[in-house]
C-alpha cells in the first residue's frame, strides 16, 4: 500500500508562491516526503509515504516593497495500475494549499504545461492567506501525468525574509488531499489527507 500510494500521487501540486527580482534566481530540485492517511470504507484507513521531486527557482535578494518571482516545475508522473492488490480505476479531487508567506503579499499566479490531467484546467485561488492548486481530474490508473508549472508573484515587506511551503501539519490540517478510486467487486472511494513531513523550505528570499 505504501509504495503504490507513493506513485498514485499527483506530483503533488507544488505550487509555490512568486515574483520578480533584480537578483539572478538560485535553481534545485527539491523533494517533498509526504505523510498519508487513506480513509477506505470496508479496509478503513491506510497510511502511506511518498517523495515527489520539483525543479524550484527563486532570488536570492528583493528590495522592501519590490515584486519577486517563485516558480514550482513538478516533475511528471505516472499511476499504477494496482493499489494493495485492488486494480486503481482513477484518482481525482486532488487540491493542494500552501500559505502566502510571512513579509510579502500575494499579487497573482499563472499556471502554465501540464498533461493527462482531465478535460478540466487547474486553477488556484487565494482565499484567507492560503493559496490552493486544484482540479476535479480523474487521472486513470496507469496513465502518465504532469502537474503545470506554477509562476506566482508576491509583494516584499519592509524586512526579513519570505519563505515558500507546502500547508500542512496533519492528517486533520492538510496540504494535499485528493481521492483514489479502487475497483474490486464494486468501486471503492477512499478520500486521502496528506502532509509534508518534514516540512521544507523552498525558497527563501532576503529583504534587503
Amino acid at each position: 500500500m505504501k509504495s503504490a500510494l507513493r506513485r498514485t500521487l499527483t506530483a503533488a501540486a507544488l505550487a509555490a508562491i512568486p515574483a520578480l527580482a533584480l537578483a539572478t534566481p538560485a535553481s534545485a530540485a527539491t523533494a517533498v516526503n509526504f505523510d498519508c492517511q487513506a480513509n477506505a470504507p470496508i479496509v478503513g484507513p491506510q497510511k502511506a509515504n511518498f517523495a515527489q521531486d520539483a525543479t524550484v527557482t527563486a532570488p536570492a535578494t528583493v528590495a522592501p516593497g519590490a515584486n519577486l518571482t517563485v516558480v514550482i516545475d513538478p516533475a511528471p508522473n505516472t499511476l499504477p495500475t494496482t493499489v494493495a492488490g485492488y486494480k486503481l480505476k482513477e484518482v481525482k479531487t486532488f487540491t493542494l494549499k500552501f500559505p502566502i508567506p510571512a513579509n510579502s503579499t500575494y499579487v497573482n499566479a499563472t499556471l502554465s504545461g501540464g498533461s493527462g490531467l482531465g478535460s478540466t484546467p487547474p486553477k488556484i485561488a487565494v482565499a484567507n492567506g492560503v493559496a490552493t492548486l486544484s482540479f476535479p481530474g480523474p487521472i486513470k490508473g496507469g496513465a502518465a501525468f504532469e502537474l503545470p508549472t506554477v509562476t506566482a508573484t508576491l509583494k516584499a515587506g519592509t524586512s526579513g525574509t519570505i519563505q515558500t511551503k507546502i500547508s500542512g501539519t496533519s492528517y486533520t490540517d492538510p496540504g494535499l488531499t485528493f481521492t483514489a478510486v479502487v475497483s474490486s467487486f464494486i468501486d471503492i472511494s477512499a478520500p486521502t489527507a496528506c502532509f509534508p513531513n518534514p516540512s521544507p523550505v523552498f525558497t527563501t528570499t532576503t529583504i534587503g
